[in-house]
């Protein structure tokens, strides 16, 4: 458990603690998978770049008199082939972790509106009135806002 959120005042339970490093973590997997996105979908790009690049100086231009003759250059050496097809898997890859990052994004957002809606429950009495505390903690220490709904 995070070092600042063990080190909050009496009036925050166990139970509520928990809940705090949950969000905590769910931020960081989305950041992770944010990230992740982020670079496979540049290194795809640069990679599709360059491949069209190649391609266009080795087949297309020489070749452009004829679309069956550059057909033929193309599968006829099948590096060619096989570099086009992780392009192919690359988007692919872009793909999958966007919808990691978009489930991640559901996640952390939904127990973050959770936690904002039980806030009536998890601090009682004397905590309601020191919950800005733990919340501003949150936005300072993890940019997590608890204090309303809106992304």
């Amino acid at each position: 458990m995070e070092s600042s959120i063990i080190m909050l005042d009496d009036w925050t339970d166990q139970a509520t603690k928990q809940l705090l490093q949950n969000v905590v973590e769910r931020k960081k997997k989305y950041e992770k998978m944010k990230k992740m996105h982020l670079l496979f979908l540049w290194f795809a790009v640069f990679y599709s770049f360059g491949y069209l690049y190649v391609l266009y100086h080795t087949i297309i231009e020489p070749y452009s008199y004829s679309l069956w003759i550059m057909l033929s250059k193309f599968f006829q050496h099948s590096y060619q082939l096989y570099t086009f097809l992780i392009a192919v898997g690359l988007f692919g890859g872009v793909k999958i972790y966007h919808d990691k990052k978009e489930k991640a994004e559901t996640e952390f957002h939904a127990l973050r509106c959770e936690i904002i809606d039980r806030s009536k429950d998890l601090w009682r009495n004397e905590g309601w009135m020191n919950r800005h505390k733990v919340f501003q903690m949150m936005k300072d220490k993890y940019d997590i806002n608890l204090y309303h709904e809106s992304k």
